[in-house]
């Protein structure tokens, strides 16, 4: 039978307990609700500000830029104007970067979601010799740096015929795009219950049904995701345009780089440019944000 000294130390280690629990909550409610939504609206704020500055930028004329600040329009909105983008679409060396950008970016995605579709579902779900073996090959590939393959295939694309060609970057990026796209997918894969591929097998669905009817709408968040990641990449992708493109096949990364170099005279141009090579992947991800974050949240659970 307990006595009231042994029950002594409970009661005092128990309101120990309690007075900081108490205190942690009085913490939390002090900092929560309405000054919690501030902060973050205050930091969302901040995060846009960048934004909201170049989308100003290249609305306001050249003299405006060069005389005061893009938060003087607040005080001034007739510095307001189209004509930075007019100027942009009679920019033929910008518009033919921005359809290159787009030739460049939308295969790339596509081959690798499809080929790291296919990849990821042989690895969950086929049985071959060496699976596994090969799996590893292709988690090693992650590690490995674009860096070290620039100039081995600069040479066997000059080789070929294809250096300097859209289709050429393509491949490239197809190539180092692969790896996460495979690892990606096939653990997303791996975590589809047996029992409803067994089931669809077992109404005589073969592996080519299997995948297009029962695989592929249940991945459709991690293939949103990879899709998302893989456009972003692509799209503000510098180093690799650098290497393999020239004049006819840069994207919009190289041609706004290449304005830079006569800055003063392309201010007008640079920033309706940079604006929309801005806005475009955010479309994007804006577009699939439901899916991309159903992906993630998949992914965290699993």
């Amino acid at each position: 039978m307990t006595t009231q000294a042994e029950r002594l130390p409970e009661t005092a280690a128990g309101e120990g307990v309690k007075a900081r629990q108490s205190l942690g909550s009085r913490l939390v409610e002090r900092v929560s609700g309405g000054v919690i939504g501030f902060l973050l609206a205050l930091i969302g704020l901040f995060w846009l500000v960048p934004t909201i500055g170049l989308l100003i930028s290249s609305l306001r004329s050249p003299q405006d830029l060069a005389a005061t600040g893009w938060w003087q329009v607040f005080t001034k909105p007739s510095q307001l104007t189209f004509d930075s983008y007019d100027k942009l679409l009679q920019n033929s060396d910008i518009t033919n970067s921005i359809v290159n950008t787009v030739l460049i970016t939308v295969p790339t995605t596509i081959l690798v979601i499809v080929i790291g579709a296919l990849a990821g579902y042989a690895f969950a779900w086929m049985e071959f010799p060496g699976r596994d073996w090969w799996f590893m090959g292709v988690v090693g590939l992650l590690v490995v740096p674009v860096q070290v393959a620039l100039i081995p295939i600069a040479e066997l694309f000059g080789k070929i015929g294809l250096f300097g060609s859209i289709f050429g970057v393509v491949l490239f990026h197809t190539g180092f795009g692969l790896p996460f796209a495979v690892f990606l997918l096939r653990n997303f894969f791996a975590e589809i219950p047996r029992e409803l591929l067994e089931a669809a097998r077992l109404d005589g669905a073969g592996e080519l049904r299997l995948f297009a009817r029962v695989v592929l709408p249940l991945g459709g968040p991690a293939i949103a995701s990879l899709g998302i990641f893989q456009f972003l990449w692509v799209w503000n992708d510098m180093l690799i345009a650098l290497v393999f493109t020239d004049a006819d096949s840069q994207p919009i990364t190289v041609a706004l780089q290449t304005q830079m170099r006569a800055f003063a005279d392309n201010v007008d141009v640079l920033a309706p440019g940079a604006f929309i090579s801005m806005v475009i992947p955010l479309i994007v991800f804006f577009a699939f944000q439901r899916q991309f974050v159903s992906g993630v949240m998949a992914g965290a659970v699993k």
